[in-house]
């Protein structure tokens, strides 16, 4: 027991967390020579490999001499924030990633704040120092002035240093010293992570803090030991959050080592394990021993900011692109979804629509893009955020955000933020012609801001935000300030009417692209919705006249992503998610019927 260290990597997103688990795995021997071993090993599924970014936390354990290191990788979007909450709980000290260039972001905070409120001394390593423009002096002296605004004690604030580049494989304790491999943050681990507490002897007390699932042993709990040993077949108690207790047996015992998960007969406090035989089991629940039961405190998990309405399709596409259609299948998939993502709920709202609550826009649109690939067709509704009612008075999220843009684009980012009720708190040029501009928002003034950002800036702006509390509902809408044009025929997509239609706005559709009544093909130019007719042919006659015979030359079209599309839409649309494609249509198709809809409202 003594021999183990636990640890959890935290960073802000792209500070190359995952990469420094990459080599301390590769550089502790953990990996055979004759394996072949990819690029951020620990993100495995295909959307944390195409976007490059972790979406769940997972473990691995590697050894070092005579110890074994349980390394946890967490993410570092503020979406999953519940993710890295949770995780902190389960070790004993965090190695807290900052680039040498952009120095402490959102995100470092509200994971910083975590760690130090939890009472962890954590070791920083200052990464990316072969960067050209990377200043470490400046980004220490900045992580010792958070440390004091977040209220840390004398030991949190003699945290050690470790300057690195991770991709490079090196660490080294002092910039002069020369750059030679991982063994300096080893050490620095080794001496500065405190053993676990607790001791075998005691009774046995166990918290789960991550789901897995498989369909021939039913539900996974990865938890960790803080007294006592487990074994294989064991008889234990479940201790669940609600106080409810039931007696059942351990029919698997996992270890980690690696990548590798291994069957093992019994582990020892301080351990982090994978167990089977609860079907009840949840995140923060307890096992303990039944002859002498002493649940731990359930994990806080904080509540969902943002939710998305699930439909079934019902336009006239329906069916003719995915597999799974059916109300009945939408709701188990969801349902599976939620037996391992606490962060998330979700809540049959009637009609064939579930209402989806999460951390962000971003954990929202990474299940239905696994769902669309797993070939369901739904319906998406417009991001609303979440009002609480708090003492009386009806509160909604705010979210702390900052903006690096080129300093000629700081005007518009204002102008644009202070239309969406953002308040400047701070702005610092960084000195290579870019300015960092912090604000504090309310969450449904970032729906739709992303897209426009990126034109604002030319696509040079890079924007950051994490949650920071529940304030009073401002006053005033948010909407998009450009019209809809709306198709007004069924049929197929003609490159003459397209051509036409062109100089009327951005279109999202191309030539031989299925359309129908109420789908919406492109974005209009002014502030009103427009019906047009993007089906209609050129009419052929025998009499050729110069002037008209002119080349068809069509602007390429806007592509929606999952993402842009739900920011774009409004309250009476909806997007169209189908394996093959994303459209964005109006909720009623007809157009009599939505005249007498708007009327309503």
């Amino acid at each position: 027991m003594s021999n183990i260290r636990n640890i959890a990597v935290i960073a802000h997103v792209d500070h190359g967390k995952t990469t420094m688990v990459d080599e301390l795995l590769k550089q502790s021997g953990t990996f055979s020579e004759h394996q072949q071993v990819l690029e951020r090993v620990m993100d495995s599924n295909d959307i944390e490999k195409e976007r490059g970014i972790t979406i769940l936390s997972k473990n691995t354990a590697i050894r070092y001499k005579d110890y074994k290191i349980n390394i946890i990788d967490t993410p570092g979007h503020a979406d999953f924030g519940g993710e890295v909450e949770r995780v902190l709980k389960m070790v004993d000290g965090v190695l807290l990633l900052v680039d040498a260039q952009e120095g402490v972001m959102p995100q470092t905070k509200f994971v910083v704040k975590k760690a130090l409120s939890l009472g962890l001394r954590p070791i920083v390593v200052v990464n990316k120092i072969d960067k050209p423009a990377g200043d470490p002096d400046r980004v220490v002296n900045e992580i010792f002035d958070l440390f004091v605004a977040l209220g840390a004690n004398d030991e949190q604030l003699e945290f050690p240093v470790v300057y690195a580049a991770a991709k490079n494989g090196y660490a080294k304790l002092a910039l002069e010293d020369p750059n030679e491999n991982m063994i300096p943050l080893f050490e620095t681990i080794i001496s500065h992570v405190p053993a676990p507490s607790g001791a075998d002897s005691n009774p046995l007390q166990l918290q789960v803090f991550t789901l897995d699932y498989d369909n021939y042993v039913g539900k996974i709990g990865i938890a960790r030991i803080f007294n006592g040993k487990i074994a294989k077949g064991a008889n234990v108690m479940l201790a669940k959050a609600d106080g409810t207790k039931t007696t059942g047996r351990i029919s698997k015992l996992i270890g980690f080592m690696g990548l590798e998960r291994t069957e093992i007969n019994e582990a020892g406090t301080g351990d982090i394990v994978a167990i089977a035989g609860f079907e009840a089991l949840d995140v923060g629940d307890s096992i303990v021993d039944p002859a002498n039961p002493a649940p731990l405190d359930p994990l806080h998990i904080e509540e969902p900011t943002l939710s998305v309405v699930f439909a079934v399709n019902d336009g006239p596409l329906a069916g003719t692109e995915g597999k799974f259609v059916t109300s009945n299948k939408i709701a188990e998939r969801l349902e599976a979804e939620m037996k391992t993502n606490i962060a998330m709920k979700y809540e049959n709202v009637g009609e064939g629509k579930f209402k989806v609550s999460g951390r962000g826009e971003l954990q929202i649109t990474i299940l239905a893009e696994n769902m669309r690939r797993e070939g369901f067709e739904f319906c998406l509704g417009r991001p609303e955020v979440i009002v609480r009612e708090i003492d009386g008075v009806k509160c909604e999220p705010f979210e702390h955000l900052v903006i690096d843009a080129p300093d000629d684009c700081t005007g518009t980012v204002i102008e644009k933020l202070g239309k969406r009720k953002a308040e400047m708190k701070a702005m610092n040029p960084t000195g290579d012609g870019q300015t960092r501009i912090e604000f504090e928002i309310p969450a449904r003034g970032l729906i739709g801001f992303r897209s426009q950002f990126l034109t604002d800036t030319k696509g040079e702006g890079v924007m950051n935000h994490s949650f920071l509390e529940f304030r009073p509902l401002s006053s005033g809408e948010i909407r998009r300030s450009n019209g809809a044009l709306i198709s007004m025929e069924n049929g197929v997509a003609l490159a003459y009417s397209l051509w036409n239609l062109q100089d009327r706005g951005v279109l999202f559709c191309s030539p031989q692209d299925k359309v129908y009544v109420g789908m919406i093909i492109g974005e209009h130019s002014r502030t009103n919705d427009l019906e047009v007719n993007p089906i209609k042919g050129k009419n052929l006659t025998n009499v050729r006249a110069s002037g008209s015979d002119d080349a068809i030359k069509l602007v390429p079209p806007r592509k929606n992503t999952l993402e842009r599309a739900l920011e774009w839409i409004e309250e009476d649309e909806l997007v169209e998610v189908t394996p093959e494609n994303i459209r964005v249509r109006k909720r009623y198709l007809d157009p009599n019927v939505r005249k007498r809809m708007s009327k309503k409202d």
